[in-house]
């Protein structure tokens, strides 16, 4: 349960912040995510979460060859845009559901879906913006190399993460089958 939690926290962050302790996440490897965890006690969790993170950095930093001083330029890349395209994930993400009750109205609101349509793709143009701060920023430290590796990571992450939730999705869909007749689930 505890490793569902930091994957659904790690998704967040790896989708929009980029973050390289998140990223990372993937070079566990499979087998580390298909095995159950227990949780020992609240009490060791800010500990073990804290254990978890600085193993993921160094896997991450063996991975993509960065040195100490690029570990710590990276995370402060990270802290400077994660925030920014946290924000506008949240933002694409709340337009995306508007929309998608707007559409599936019976009378769509024409000039609602045109706003929101609007909203959309002005909020693409942002988090491209960002990504693109970003980017140069990282230049300053990584070289190009190191920079194609860190993408690939942050994508084998984000389909990792993806097809974790959706197990998850899939696991609580299931549960909800086995439950007593009659009972209809709530959205």
């Amino acid at each position: 349960m505890i490793m569902i939690k930091l994957m659904k926290q790690a998704f967040q962050l790896a989708t929009v912040g980029l973050s390289v302790g998140v990223s990372a996440l993937l070079i566990v490897g499979a087998s580390a995510f298909a095995q159950p965890v227990r949780a020992p006690g609240n009490a060791q969790r800010p500990a073990l979460e804290q254990q978890f993170r600085e193993r993921v950095a160094k896997l991450a930093q063996q991975r993509i060859g960065l040195t100490d001083t690029q570990m710590t330029q990276l995370e402060q890349s990270n802290a400077r845009f994660g925030p920014q395209l946290i924000q506008i994930e949240s933002q694409e993400r709340d337009a995306r559901q508007q929309l998608r009750m707007e559409m599936t109205s019976p009378t769509p609101n024409q000039q609602h879906v045109s706003a929101l349509l609007d909203q959309s793709l002005q909020l693409q143009k942002q988090r491209i913006g960002v990504v693109e701060q970003e980017q140069k920023d990282l230049s300053r430290f990584m070289n190009p190399v190191q920079r194609a590796r860190y993408i690939a990571l942050q994508q084998q992450f984000r389909r990792r993460a993806q097809e974790l939730a959706r197990q998850d999705r899939n696991q609580r869909n299931m549960g909800f089958k086995n439950a007593r007749p009659g009972l209809k689930k709530i959205r």
